[in-house]
């Protein structure tokens, strides 16, 4: 594998010991220490998946993933953090991010996290020759991993786009939660389907005209969700 991730941890320790597994699992990697050398690197180096640490000196995480995606950039970004609190989880989520793991995590899970990021981030199937797809106010380009809202480019992480393009290429079928879980997320685990819910929040609001009552994303009570455009 040839896949580049960039680790953004200042703990010395668990930086070190996170190069040395990812590099013997073939992974090409990178370090930042801090948070604003973290950031310069995330925005001009060219990476499949960046590991970011909230509680980091001169920037924190929360700070770089909403710059990383103002810049427009989709890298897949999973942040590391020690709080347990779902409040902080939800942000980061918000924010831009695609996955997290709380401190201290087992390195198994962490990997088969990251290999499940990776693969849904790399899987490309657009519905049409072009995968540009007009849906009112909305062009969607599967491709070129591009949302436009009445001409004006609309930031999404690339989890957010992973799971537009999921429902585009489903459009008309009620999907459960679990279903979407399984298939965008690789997860299997019941107790991640909030986070479905989340991501789906925060797509209605880029894209729905009124996110209380979307047009798009649609919510089946009791099943799941339904992209009726």
């Amino acid at each position: 594998m040839d896949e580049r991730i960039l680790i953004v941890e200042d703990e010395e320790a668990l930086r070190m010991t996170l190069t040395d597994r990812l590099r013997s699992e073939g992974y090409q990697v990178e370090c930042a220490a801090d948070g604003n050398d973290g950031l310069e690197r995330s925005t001009s180096g060219a990476y499949d998946l960046i590991l970011l640490d909230v509680m980091l000196p001169r920037k924190n995480g929360f700070d770089i993933c909403r710059e990383i995606r103002q810049e427009g950039l989709l890298t897949p970004i999973m942040m590391l953090t020690a709080r347990g609190q779902t409040v902080d989880k939800v942000v980061g989520l918000k924010l831009g991010a695609d996955d997290y793991v709380t401190k201290p995590f087992e390195m198994a899970e962490l990997l088969a996290r990251i290999e499940a990021l990776l693969r849904r981030s790399s899987v490309s199937r657009p519905s049409d020759k072009s995968g540009i797809h007009h849906i009112g106010p909305l062009v969607i380009d599967t491709r070129g991993t591009t949302v436009l809202r009445n001409g004006e480019r609309v930031m999404v992480s690339a989890r957010e786009f992973q799971l537009l393009r999921y429902f585009i290429e489903n459009r008309g079928v009620t999907l459960p939660r679990n279903q979407i879980l399984r298939d965008v997320w690789g997860y299997n685990e019941e107790t991640f389907t909030r986070t479905v819910d989340v991501h789906v929040a925060s797509i209605r609001q880029k894209i729905e005209a009124d996110p209380k009552r979307p047009e798009y994303i649609v919510t089946v009570p009791g099943l799941g969700y339904k992209f009726s455009a």
